[in-house]
């Protein structure tokens, strides 16, 4: 896990390393100036004159300096390293979440996956940026300032080291009970981000059904249910202050009381004077701080870890699709076979959504599927561009088992205009240029004529240029529809399938986009998956699929 997670470093792996040198520096300043403090404080009590008084406070003031530039320092190489570590994790994440099949996705929710790229990458960089910083700083200054005051004030130094073990297991028990609600907070957490989701998406769908009082009762469980889990652990985390001030207290209590009695007395050790009692305290804090500060890493940890399981699961699940060693990188044509193909949608599935396809579809020829709902018309396309591999049996395209082309390859042959028609933010033409990139201006108004888009584009004050909303909410269902068949008119494919992608138009456009197909793409194989007749009756055979395996196969006559 940790492997993985240390490769999203890479350019800012110098940055990582300076910070926690120059914490190291910083803390050996700071350390250093209750020494000579105490030097400064002798100075003064023996009267050794304005010369050595102006020498320790040149030192001091040198030291101070020093500190505070590692300070600024270790600062800016901490941020520049934590932030530059979250921008490749997150990159990663994003990257490996597009080479993710259809199955992969399906295994984890949405929600999931939004939570991973954002929750759970800042915990992550948090926790990196203590690591550098703070968990470095906090070991060095602890045994710095125990060092020290054993070279100040001898065997008292010894209190501390009585102190720490009580503070350790304090510590340790304190974690060891939170980190479990940590880990079961983050599912919360993928729930509450659902709710979020789905109720912003279908917002339309809650306003008219009137359930904004039940949209708004399932978030506040969600979120109660987070509330609840992280008030269970800072419950128990808020016994740490009071621990830590307990132990700080009493090691101050107690170096006040022999270091005082020692300097009144001078009882054994005439060195001890009122600037080693100062240098003390100052030491007994610093010991002190320095643990407060390592429990606050372990803290930052604890919830970091299970952010960092959560990213490591999703950067080491390996996709269920994978380019063969050897991939054919070019379809000769669009010519699609289905030898005695099965498929279930997981191993576990008892039943298969397809069973015993066999289906020969010639280059260029137009085929409709019609079917009941849940008679696996979309599973059967789905395997032509390798969304799914089939369970059993082999889909051929060109002449080739689909598992032996690349991938990019493959799916760059098929167009597929899918169920729910997706638009993003962006242009009309930017919209489209999602099908060519490189495509005229010239090109995209050819595309949209033939997907019967051109005339309604045209009505629009920007035309071309228009701004579509996210998801395409500013359109109609049509002319959404209409957008994303031109959109894939221009992949110029060898094989375009239609996924019940014109039920949101007329009959007399739909005929116009039928009769535009068979007249300007001859070449092309078509497939049509619609519900009414009237959408497939022009083509060369029509498919009646029932149950996921193929009833009947013929003409429309």
């Amino acid at each position: 896990m940790l492997k993985k997670l240390m490769g999203a470093v890479r350019e800012y792996k110098r940055p990582s390393i300076l910070a926690p040198i120059i914490v190291s520096l910083e803390v050996v300043a700071e350390c250093l100036i209750p020494f000579f403090t105490a030097d400064l404080i002798k100075a003064i009590e023996d009267n050794l004159g304005i010369p050595t008084v102006l020498k320790y406070g040149l030192i001091l003031l040198g030291m101070a300096l020093l500190s505070l530039t590692f300070g600024i320092l270790a600062g800016y190489f901490c941020s520049v390293a934590a932030c530059g570590f979250a921008k490749n994790l997150r990159h990663d994440l994003f990257a490996r979440i597009g080479t993710y099949s259809f199955a992969n996705i399906d295994r984890f929710s949405t929600s999931s996956l939004v939570t991973r790229l954002t929750t759970d990458v800042a915990n992550v960089q948090n926790a990196y940026m203590m690591i550098i910083r703070t968990a470095i700083r906090c070991p060095f200054m602890l045994i710095f300032s125990f060092v020290m005051s054993i070279r100040l004030g001898g065997s008292l130094a010894w209190i501390f080291a009585g102190i720490l073990p009580v503070l350790g297991f304090a510590l340790f028990y304190i974690i060891g009970k939170v980190m479990p609600l940590f880990r079961h907070v983050f599912k919360k957490y993928d729930k509450l981000n659902e709710s979020v989701q789905e109720n912003i998406v279908g917002m339309r769908v809650v306003k008219s059904f009137v359930r904004e009082d039940y949209e708004r009762e399932k978030f506040n469980r969600a979120s109660d249910d987070v509330c609840a889990d992280f008030t269970r652990a800072e419950k128990i985390l808020a016994f740490n202050n009071p621990i830590m001030q307990l132990c700080i207290y009493t090691a101050l209590i107690l170096i006040s009381y022999f270091c005082s009695k020692i300097v009144i007395s001078q009882f054994g050790q005439t060195s001890m004077h009122v600037g080693t009692l100062s240098s003390m305290l100052t030491y007994s804090m610093q010991i002190m701080m320095s643990m407060m500060m390592v429990s606050m890493v372990f803290v930052m940890i604890t919830m970091a870890t299970e952010s960092a399981r959560r990213i490591s699961e999703v950067l080491s699940e390996e996709s269920t699709l994978q380019n063969p060693e050897n991939p054919i990188t070019a379809v000769e044509n669009g010519e699609i076979v289905f030898d005695n193909v099965s498929f279930k949608y997981s191993e576990k599935a008892e039943k298969n959504a397809l069973s015993g396809i066999d289906l020969h579809i010639a280059s260029g020829e137009t085929i409709g599927i019609i079917g009941g709902t849940g008679s696996s018309k979309t599973s059967l396309v789905n395997l032509i561009s390798r969304l799914y591999d089939a369970t059993e049996g082999c889909v051929r395209v060109g002449g080739h088992d689909v598992r032996e082309y690349d991938l990019q390859t493959l799916r760059n042959a098929v167009a597929v205009v899918l169920q729910k028609n997706v638009l993003f933010s962006g242009s009309i033409k930017e919209n489209l240029r999602w099908g060519d990139p490189d495509a005229t201006d010239e090109e995209l108004v050819h595309a949209c004529r033939l997907a019967q888009a051109d005339a309604f584009i045209r009505s629009f004050p920007d035309g071309y240029d228009t701004q579509i909303e996210q998801g395409g909410s500013n359109v109609s269902g049509g002319q959404k529809q209409r957008l994303c068949i031109a959109r894939a008119l221009l992949k110029k494919p060898k094989i375009l399938i239609l996924d019940d992608s014109t039920s949101a138009v007329d009959t007399h456009t739909d005929a116009l986009i039928r009769r535009a197909m068979r007249e300007e793409i001859p070449g092309t194989t078509k497939i049509i998956i619609a519900q009414r007749t009237s959408s497939v009756q022009d083509a060369d055979r029509i498919v009646v699929m029932e149950n996921g395996m193929i009833e009947s196969c013929g003409t429309h006559a």
